[in-house]
């Protein structure tokens, strides 16, 4: 029996050494297993890194956009989401066939006078740089195109650089530059009238780069500084943009100038020049609206203040007079722009006077307006009211109109003469006036007694003396 103990005494010698070597062997093996995992674990923070390094290459632009987010396929007008933000797109689409000339998938497409705007700003104080790529749709054989912008959430946008023409069906590049002080956003417009289509593509917007002057180009040979300004005549009330005279506060918005009464939610009265030039072929845009430029803490004017009041939403400065551009005609359906009218008044009335006024530009005149409001209480069609939209916009009880005739020319301020025709007239806001507004000529003089306001204050004296005597004999 003691010679069978031995063995098994050996046997777990053995056991013991066989047991020390698999520990030795799993440690090893584990060791190794740990650091070929670690080998591998540095593999996603390459990628990561290379994602941060791809941020780092984008975060450069204030705006990207590649029209690669977002689809619209009709050319109806509507907003899109697109990567960058909400566009709206009119006569626009985002292009995605052979035709479309694209550095992705898709591309934005516009046709006609289209156009493709941002409905949101770029926060940023300096100049901007604008670089995109162009080309002609498909086998198209000539288009143009503008860039404009701006400064004030989309209220008015006025051209950068110049007018692109598009002459290639391969993709080109343009870079514009812009200034704002606070925010910015875009609107790209096809401008030509060929009937061609125009893909935009790659947009890229950063900070910096040199603001290039942009030179407004004048009438001719011997025009002066001031042809043409909306108050070249005069500012009859003095009014000034400061928020210390809510009730005389001067408004410029390009189109024309007005002095805006907070108290009134109108404006007083509203000035603006017109040529040929500004008479196209651009549809009445409608889109009323409010305007952001109104001083914060003052009552905003929408477009649902005149909802059943039984009044126009009736503009001072028409959209008639600015056909030119849609930007020049959409400026006219601000709020600020508008007085409760008489709807007889709005449309048949003051409709003939207005369209009687482009009849002299189209026969080769140029004309300065003023047109205003004033008094309390009128009658529209459903009787008469004194305030309307919760007793915060007044209904003015008369609206008047001045219109200087000049011959197509320069130097406009001095050819100004006591020969110069002048028609002024004072009307009823009511919807049972008298359609042909000959009825109701009156002189200058006799709208300043009512208003208080000096006319054609830049005019010499003693030109302006007789001028604002004369009344006119109509047509």
């Amino acid at each position: 029996m003691p010679k069978k103990k031995t063995p098994k005494k050996k046997k777990s010698n053995n056991s013991l050494a066989v047991a020390v070597i698999l520990i030795l062997v799993t440690f090893a093996v584990t060791t190794c297993s740990r650091k070929i995992a670690g080998r591998k674990e540095k593999e996603p923070p390459r990628k990561t890194a290379a994602k941060s390094h791809s941020k780092k290459k984008t975060s450069k632009y204030l705006l990207q956009e590649d029209f690669e987010k977002g689809s619209k396929t009709n050319y109806n007008s509507e907003s899109v989401d697109l990567s960058s933000g909400s566009w709206e797109f009119k006569d626009a689409v985002t292009g995605s066939l052979d035709e479309d000339h694209k550095v992705g998938t898709q591309a934005l497409r516009i046709r006609d006078n289209g156009m493709a705007t941002m409905d949101f700003d770029i926060v940023v104080n300096g100049t901007v740089t604008v670089t995109l790529k162009y080309a002609l749709y498909g086998k198209d054989k000539e288009g143009a195109w503008e860039l404009w912008a701006s400064v004030n959430r989309g209220q008015r946008f006025t051209k950068v650089g110049n007018t692109v023409e598009a002459g290639s069906n391969s993709l080109q590049t343009v870079s514009f530059t812009a200034t704002t002080s606070s925010t910015i956003r875009f609107r790209i417009r096809k401008t030509d009238k060929s009937g061609s289509r125009l893909n935009i593509d790659a947009i890229r917007v950063s900070a910096g780069g040199k603001e290039v002057p942009v030179v407004k180009p004048e009438k001719g040979e011997g025009a002066v500084r001031g042809d043409d300004d909306n108050l070249l005549l005069g500012n009859p009330s003095n009014a000034t943009p400061a928020v210390v005279m809510p009730n005389n506060y001067l408004m410029d918005k390009g189109y024309y100038t007005l002095s805006y009464n907070r108290d009134n939610g109108t404006p007083n009265w509203v000035s603006w020049h017109i040529t040929a030039g500004d008479l196209g072929r651009m549809a009445r845009g409608n889109d009323f609206r409010p305007d952001a430029d109104v001083p914060e803490g003052w009552f905003q004017v929408t477009q649902f203040s005149y909802s059943g009041s039984g009044f126009d939403r009736g503009h001072n400065c028409p959209s008639g007079d600015r056909t030119a551009s849609r930007d020049a005609n959409e400026a006219t359906f601000l709020m600020t722009n508008m007085i409760p009218q008489a709807p007889n008044h709005n449309q048949h009335l003051w409709s003939n006077l207005e369209g009687y006024t482009r009849s002299l530009v189209k026969d080769g005149n140029e004309v300065y307006v003023i047109m205003g409001s004033y008094g309390s209480g009128g009658t529209g069609s459903k009787g008469m009211s004194k305030k309307i939209a919760g007793s915060r916009v007044n209904v003015p009880a008369r609206i008047w109109k001045v219109i200087v005739v000049l011959p197509e020319g320069n130097n406009d301020l001095k050819r100004v003469s006591r020969q110069t025709r002048v028609i002024a007239v004072n009307t009823p806001n009511n919807n049972e006036v008298n359609t042909k507004w000959s009825a109701y000529l009156t002189s200058i003089e006799e709208i300043e007694k009512a208003t208080g306001y000096r006319l054609l204050s830049n005019v010499p004296a003693a030109v302006r003396e007789e001028l604002v005597r004369k009344i006119d004999t109509g047509e």
